[in-house]
């Protein structure tokens, strides 16, 4: 997950329109049920097992592209939920079905089954007092947890929605990636066109509703050259300098700051020895934008930079033994998109928010929602309830104390079965 990019920029697509009746009635009238209590009551009475689930999963290692043991264990465990249809997909997503009465389009909820920590990273789940530490607990272990618990919470309070709902455990959300899980569920996977609505269920604050979807170029970028002797050879072309003068001469370009823009020269290495001139050298560089246009109009000046700078140390220096090149590879790509302001889902789940006691909070940021958002379909990217900290770090926790958590972790709840349409 990419979150915690307040939206503190305005796009004409997303202007706060005068809050519909619709939404906020039929999730006043959900609130104020006794199914409603029931399942908010469940939750509590089930959080010592959802704690337990939230362990379970979080000791099971989910490396980039090796959440597959974990998906094991999910997939089993949407089964022993009741749900049908239950499966792995070709990319690794796990699902499963929850019959509504009307049939068509489904409503889906997920929350994704990998990790940024590699392979080999100690995942044993650490306790003190009510705070449970271990790299994943929160982003985003803990809502494959809530999944399973709003599957029970509706269960016992024998809520029936008119709309399917499919549980969905993503792969690749984080990092290299690329959205690979959700991208594959909305390009070939067989739910691709028979989507109402999708919730990501990804961090903790009850409060949050992530309706704009930061895109991103994300490009491995090596400079290639013929090498030497760092004296004998001295006075050739070294596309370490090309390299640097590429980076020094994308620093120098200017973007908007509404819509926000960003770029960042991150990794880079290369080189075999301090006597040597190198005949490789990379650097890994990321753009982001919510703004597809100013996203693509950044890209295609990145390209020309680098471009100019091996042109200019071809003509700078001797290529008696050969030039310098470059070759960009995209190791990235995550679509720009946004559900409006004023749309039924973001208005649905501002009802929940506010129904429930809490204010809502708008923003951008990237992920899973990303993909859906950028292809028309109503997406956002939700907390699940609870408090936590160190996002990304081996000291990552989450804490468990009951108080005010079932109310906080029934707020996506509420928002899900407004969507869905309760009988």
């Amino acid at each position: 997950m990419s979150r915690s990019l307040p939206l503190a920029f305005a796009l004409s697509a997303v202007v706060a329109a005068p809050a519909l009746a619709a939404p906020k009635d039929d999730v006043a009238k959900i609130v104020a049920s006794s199914a409603f209590k029931t399942a908010t009551a469940n939750l509590e009475k089930d959080h010592d097992r959802t704690v337990a689930d939230i362990v379970t999963l979080t000791e099971i290692p989910a490396p980039p592209f090796k959440e597959a043991e974990r998906g094991k264990a999910y997939k089993a465990m949407l089964q022993a939920h009741g749900l049908t249809e239950v499966e792995i997909d070709p990319e690794g997503n796990v699902m499963g079905l929850r019959k509504g009465t009307a049939g068509g389009p489904v409503v889906v909820v997920s929350a994704h089954l990998d990790t940024v920590f590699p392979e080999g990273t100690n995942v044993k789940v650490r306790r003190e007092g009510t705070k449970l530490y271990a790299p994943g607990i929160a982003d985003d272990t803990h809502n494959l947890a809530v999944l399973l618990a709003w599957i029970r919470a509706m269960d016992a309070a024998k809520i029936s929605t008119k709309s399917d709902i499919l549980f969905v455990g993503t792969v690749g959300e984080e990092g290299a990636g690329d959205l690979r899980g959700v991208r594959y569920f909305f390009n070939k996977g067989k739910y691709k066109d028979r989507t109402k609505a999708f919730f990501s269920v990804d961090g903790l604050d009850p409060n949050g509703i992530t309706h704009v979807g930061v895109g991103s170029k994300r490009y491995r970028v090596t400079f290639n050259g013929p090498g030497g002797h760092s004296y004998g050879s001295f006075g050739i072309v070294n596309p370490l300098a090309a390299m640097g003068k590429a980076i020094a001469d994308f620093y120098t370009i200017q973007v908007p700051t509404e819509p926000k823009v960003t770029y960042s020269a991150s990794v880079t290495g290369g080189g075999t020895s301090v006597n040597a001139i190198p005949n490789k050298v990379f650097t890994e560089f990321d753009m982001r934008s919510a703004d597809a246009g100013e996203l693509a109009k950044l890209d295609g000046r990145f390209k020309a930079v680098m471009q100019q700078a091996v042109e200019h140390e071809n003509a700078t220096r001797s290529t008696r033994v050969g030039s310098v090149s470059v070759e960009i590879k995209p190791i990235g790509d995550r679509p720009a998109g946004q559900t409006p302001k004023d749309s039924e889902l973001v208005q649905t789940m501002a009802a929940a928010i506010t129904s429930l006691g809490y204010q809502p909070e708008y923003d951008a940021s990237s992920t899973d929602a990303n993909t859906p958002m950028s292809l028309g379909v109503p997406a956002i990217t939700i907390g699940g309830g609870g408090k936590g900290g160190r996002a990304h770090s081996l000291d990552e926790w989450i804490d468990v104390d009951k108080t005010g958590r079932f109310k906080a972790m029934s707020v996506g709840l509420a928002a899900v079965l407004a969507t869905a349409g309760v009988n």
